[in-house]
């Protein structure tokens, strides 16, 4: 066992990190338009609509990759096969798996769209199911050999322009069915986007055919991680259906707009997972724990920096924020603040689970469904609490997020324990310095929040600037080491972003 992680290890991380927080800001501007053209031209009602029906295709989309997006990698590192028939299985598995998800949804159209008639092109939705399977499947074999340019391209830039230039579109032909034609077009587009490089990258396997005892072998194999996949996603967006069972569509959509927001540093954990993932694997194959800790140890650090200043610039000025959406959307804010403080809580755990996925499956496993069920009875009892004592509608519907915040916290807690008694050492990655650079964030941020109504723009076209740089500047000067600073030793320019390949290597 070695004593300390090899350089490669983190420069490998840091670099595809750097290049995936550059498809990370190519998202955000990507998304910001989208949020706004369906906040401004479908309303509250029509994107709480949107928004029970999507969150049902994406966990039939889910379920349908049966856990191959963190499991193939683990596959491909144990194949005695060559690398594209074991892919090729994958696809096959999913393909199936997907066609059996899109059947069924498409028969019981009444779970994607619970409290609102069907019609128009309602029933058709469940289709893109198999585009989302192939797209994550794609996208996961060509991390495996190190190309996160790929996710970038179809995941930064493709999905997100497509959908917002879609959503836009389809607004002057149909509105009741706008969001969900833009949504379908932006998966489509996302999966060739994701085909492309994987087709160059691993061509069309020589001889293969399916073969039912390895596909069998390889579903069965990844039912622990396709239920940990299954219940992250759960913990994420139990929420929505929730609130549809309780508010009418249009509280599902200003909530949807928060979380939306919020998902944003979600993003920045997901960055580093076709990266950390691989190297993480590699680890485990030399028996390197110590290893393994300073990896997950360092990528929890940067990730919880990073959404703590994020939680800042959202939260203290969180009126304002929701005001670009529209004027209907303010009263999302509460929900938006306790969204974004989940993710902060969420990061130690989010990172410990990507080596617990491979060290400790059926335990993490359990971990997640009893958190899950926590996070669900407590949901609904801060609803029913908050309803019965009279309190607004506003803080009733952040209940949800108020349960997942304490849930990703407790559950953060749990996995970086449980993975430091496996590892043998330490991986939290707190610094007190980082409680310094939260007060001088909080400092600026008040100031500007304590401006007169007529200047509320200021919050955000200074405020938010100057809440970014008094966190980052204390977070540089007292928190940060030369292991952290690697991360920005060099960031990837526009180009090698968005190219597919750019310099991704087999190893």
């Amino acid at each position: 066992m070695t004593t300390e992680t090899p350089p490669s290890d983190i420069d490998q991380i840091a670099k595809g990190g750097r290049t995936n927080i550059a498809g990370f800001i190519l998202r955000l501007a990507a998304r910001i338009p989208f949020l706004f053209i369906a906040g401004r031209y479908y309303g509250p009602e029509l994107v709480g609509r949107f928004a029970l029906a999507v969150v049902v295709v994406e966990l039939a989309a889910l379920i349908a990759t049966l856990g191959l997006k963190r499991g193939l990698a683990q596959a491909l590192s144990e194949a005695n096969r060559p690398h594209a028939c074991i892919v090729w299985d994958a696809m096959a598995v999913a393909f199936v798996a997907s066609l059996v998800a899109s059947g069924f949804l498409s028969l019981v159209p009444a779970l994607m769209y619970p409290n609102t008639p069907i019609g128009g092109l309602d029933r058709w939705l469940p289709i893109i199911i198999l585009a989302i399977a192939w797209s994550d499947i794609s996208l996961a074999a060509l991390a495996y050999r190190l190309n996160v340019k790929a996710a970038v391209t179809a995941r930064a830039i493709v999905e997100p322009w497509t959908i917002s230039i879609a959503a836009w579109a389809f607004s002057f032909w149909t509105i009741r069915d706008g969001l969900v034609l833009s949504y379908v077009a932006s998966m489509v587009a996302a999966l060739v986007a994701s085909l492309v490089p994987f087709l160059r990258s691993y061509g069309l396997p020589s001889g293969w055919s399916p073969r039912l005892r390895d596909l069998w072998r390889l579903a069965r194999i990844n039912v622990p991680l396709a239920g940990a996949d299954a219940l992250e996603w759960g913990t994420r967006n139990v929420d929505r259906l929730i609130l549809g069972r309780f508010f009418p569509p249009e509280i599902v959509g200003i909530y949807f707009m928060a979380q939306q927001v919020a998902s944003i540093p979600q993003r920045l954990k997901t960055s580093f997972d076709p990266i950390l993932g691989p190297v993480i694997t590699r680890s485990l194959a030399a028996k390197d724990y110590t290893a393994i800790a300073v990896q997950v140890r360092q990528v929890a650090f940067w990730i919880m920096a990073a959404q703590t200043g994020l939680l800042l610039m959202g939260a203290i000025p969180g009126e304002a924020v929701m005001g670009v959406v529209g004027p209907q959307f303010v009263a999302g804010s509460i929900a938006l603040a306790f969204l974004l403080a989940a993710e902060v809580l969420a990061s130690t755990g989010a990172v410990s689970e990507t080596a617990l996925v491979y060290t400790a499956r059926h335990r993490n496993l359990m971990i997640g469904a009893t958190m899950l069920a926590f996070q669900i009875a407590l949901s609904l009892v801060l609803i029913l609490a908050m309803r019965a004592l009279g309190w607004s509608l506003q803080w009733q519907a952040a209940g949800p997020a108020i349960a997942l915040a304490i849930s990703l916290g407790l559950t953060s807690i749990v996995k970086a324990r449980l993975l430091r008694s496996i590892l043998g050492q330490s991986i939290s990655p707190w610094r007190w310095p980082l409680l310094w650079a939260v007060a001088a964030g909080v400092v600026v941020g008040s100031l500007f929040t304590a401006l007169p109504p007529r200047l509320e723009w200021a919050e955000l076209l200074i405020g938010e600037p100057a809440i970014a740089a008094a966190y980052l500047f204390v977070l540089w000067r007292w928190a940060t080491t030369p292991a952290d600073r690697a991360l920005f030793g060099k960031m990837p320019t526009a180009e090698e972003a968005t190219l597919p390949h750019g310099g991704a290597r087999t190893s």
